[in-house]
């Protein structure tokens, strides 16, 4: 299997690939991104990953191999992942990262679709949006919080994703119809 991808140092040719979406390069090889676990053909549009978490694959079959999963936008191989199980690790990155600025454009860039797509098929697989399902996740983990911690309002509106505390309750108060303070009260 180790004759199949390259994980030292990356070619300049192939750096150079990547970086310019050279077509050329198609079927050559493909590279994949150890922080997504996403492989895909040098040719792909997607944002350029940083060279340090780049391997470099002879077959497509040595990514799957390793774990990679096929890009959904440029299809290495034609190899197509099943929706649910791409949504699911799509929800599995979400739930681990929910703290961070996450909009629907960092989301397909980071799973290699477009934000159509990306939109489209969670709302088929999940029924809501992903930022419906982020909003969900930073207020039940906010909740949780709330009454499992003596920390502030204002630290655990941080701690979830809100940097705006007043934001932050007005949010929270929409979903479950009282303010962060009185449903720890309620709560507790």
């Amino acid at each position: 299997m180790m004759e199949n991808y390259l994980i030292s140092d990356i070619p300049p040719t192939y750096w150079k690939a990547i970086s310019t979406n050279d077509s050329d390069f198609d079927n050559m090889f493909f590279y994949g991104v150890k922080t997504t676990k996403i492989f895909c053909r040098p040719s792909c549009k997607s944002r350029l990953p940083n060279r340090q978490n780049v391997f470099i694959f002879k077959k497509a079959q040595a990514a799957l191999e390793l774990g990679f999963r096929p890009c959904k936008r440029c299809k290495p191989d034609n190899l197509l992942l099943p929706n649910e199980e791409w949504i699911g690790q799509v929800c599995e990155w979400i739930d681990v990262n929910f703290q961070r600025d996450i909009t629907l454009n960092f989301l397909s860039e980071i799973f290699h679709s477009s934000p159509f797509h990306l939109q489209r098929t969670f709302n088929n697989v999940k029924g809501e949006s992903p930022l419906a399902y982020i909003q969900q996740k930073r207020l039940t983990t906010a909740a949780k919080k709330l009454i499992d911690t003596n920390d502030t309002i204002q630290f655990i509106a941080s701690e979830v994703g809100y940097p705006n505390h007043s934001y932050f309750s007005t949010v929270f108060k929409r979903y479950f119809n009282v303010t962060p303070h009185h449903y720890r009260k309620q709560y507790r």
